[in-house]
């Protein structure tokens, strides 16, 4: 199934928006729809040799919509945390299981991901060394015993992974060697992250989604 456009989600967000528009309360939660769909609407304009871009601008709408304000550190708390805190949320609140369908709809391409030692933080601790890991075998064991929750996580952990890679400096531009994980990780996200919002839409546009990462410091929050 086709994930939907931003177009499309900003047009089923809207009549919460308008309800709320004057309600500092529910600011910062669309405030994070709002950045989130801006790093989309710059995907949709990516062409298919951007894969690089792709996944970077993907993992930056995630991360609008998972990051915290830790006000005791006066900083934005780990993304570890924050990840795994924001997964569980969206699969608590997801009544039409929609991330679920997208994990089954796209079993081989996380499987896939899950066979790629290279996006396996275990096999960069032992200096390399391969064969390390039976992730791929445990994931197909996983689906079968309907262990959706430990999938997510393991997958959003490689796709991580592959993002630091990239905006650390520790992958080349363009380079060859990763583009089969750009083309599996960036497919996922184009689907997983329009179910998340989709979930927000729904039945989490009234929750708590934790400390605003820096916020609009100009005296209001800005027209949405």
């Amino acid at each position: 199934m086709e994930p939907l456009s931003v177009r499309q989600l900003r047009r089923r967000w809207k009549p919460f928006k308008e309800r709320v528009k004057n309600n500092r309360r529910y600011q910062p939660v669309c405030i994070r729809f709002h950045r989130a769909c801006s790093w989309l609407a710059r995907v949709e304009e990516l062409g298919p040799e951007e894969s690089d871009e792709r996944l970077i601008f993907q993992w930056i709408a995630f991360n609008s919509l998972y990051g915290r304000w830790d006000r005791t550190r006066g900083e934005p708390e780990p993304d570890k945390t924050g990840i795994r805190e924001f997964l569980a949320r969206i699969l608590e609140l997801d009544e039409e299981k929609r991330v679920e369908a997208v994990l089954v709809e796209h079993r081989s391409r996380v499987l896939s991901v899950f066979d790629d030692e290279f996006l396996n933080a275990h096999f960069w601790e032992e200096g390399g060394r391969p064969g390390l890991s039976g992730i791929r075998h445990k994931a197909a064991r996983w689906y079968v015993e309907g262990r959706f929750g430990t999938i997510l996580d393991k997958l959003m952990e490689r796709i991580h992974l592959l993002r630091c890679q990239l905006v650390h400096g520790a992958a080349t531009f363009g380079g060859r060697l990763n583009r089969q994980a750009l083309r599996n990780c960036s497919e996922l996200l184009g689907h997983l992250l329009p179910a998340f919002l989709l979930t927000i839409i729904d039945h989490g546009a009234e929750e708590d989604w934790g400390p605003l990462c820096y916020p609009p410091m100009n005296g209001r929050f800005p027209k949405l």
